[in-house]
């Protein structure tokens, strides 16, 4: 193993407050650096392909959360249901309900994030600020109860200028104010606001964020 895998985890959970959490996306590394993250107490991971968590999993701890980042396909969610604890990136009523119905047949009940797209990249996935109020607005998520959503997700414009970041996490942490107080007021659950990546995790922690998803600082470029 040439990555200092827990040298760097320290460093980067030196620059986390205590109140945000670290999900380490270990997504395309091999799992003996997960081993390294998981021995230096790392028990989130990150992974968003099916076949590779169908390695993983079984191979790594009990305790172990594994959130799904990226975008998922409803195809894929019956593939997932069984062992994920997150779902970051839900971007559409359509696979809210994909992931209850298959939450629903593992008898588990699946936490997850509502993503918003509000970078200016097309290339993003994500719910627009008032599709997002459509979509609480008509209620039908009040139904669903083997799926809990837990807060919102984002990915910032990928640019050197800080100032774009910042504003998009700002307007992100302005939303789930807005959102928290219209539709979570009694829900303890709605609390995550997860945004920053390595190269913004720090901008992101300024603008609010209490889980940021960090895998290049931690386990280096990764191995594919």
């Amino acid at each position: 193993m040439n990555v200092d895998v827990a040298k760097n985890l320290k460093e980067v959970l030196g620059n986390l407050p205590d109140e945000v959490s670290l999900v380490a996306i270990s997504k395309y590394h091999p799992l003996e650096y997960l081993e390294a993250a998981y021995a230096a107490g790392q028990r989130i991971f990150g992974e968003s392909h099916e076949q590779e968590l169908r390695v993983k999993v079984p191979a790594m701890p009990q305790d172990v959360s594994w959130h799904f980042i990226g975008h998922l396909q409803t195809n894929k969610v019956k593939h997932i249901a069984p062992y994920i604890s997150m779902i970051e990136a839900v971007d559409s009523f359509k696979l809210l309900k994909e992931v209850d119905k298959q939450a629903a047949k593992c008898g588990r009940v699946i936490k997850v994030l509502l993503e918003l797209h509000i970078a200016e990249e097309v290339s993003k996935y994500g719910f627009t600020f008032e599709a997002c109020r459509e979509m609480l607005r008509a209620g039908e998520w009040r139904d669903l109860r083997n799926v809990r959503i837990c807060g919102l997700m984002m990915m910032a414009t990928n640019t050197d200028d800080e100032s774009v970041v910042a504003g998009e996490m700002t307007r992100a942490a302005d939303f789930f104010d807005e959102l928290k107080h219209d539709y979570f007021a009694d829900a303890d659950d709605f609390c995550y606001r997860s945004w920053g990546m390595s190269q913004d995790y720090r901008i992101a922690v300024r603008c609010r964020s209490n889980m940021v998803r960090v895998g290049t600082s931690i386990f280096g470029p990764r191995v594919y």
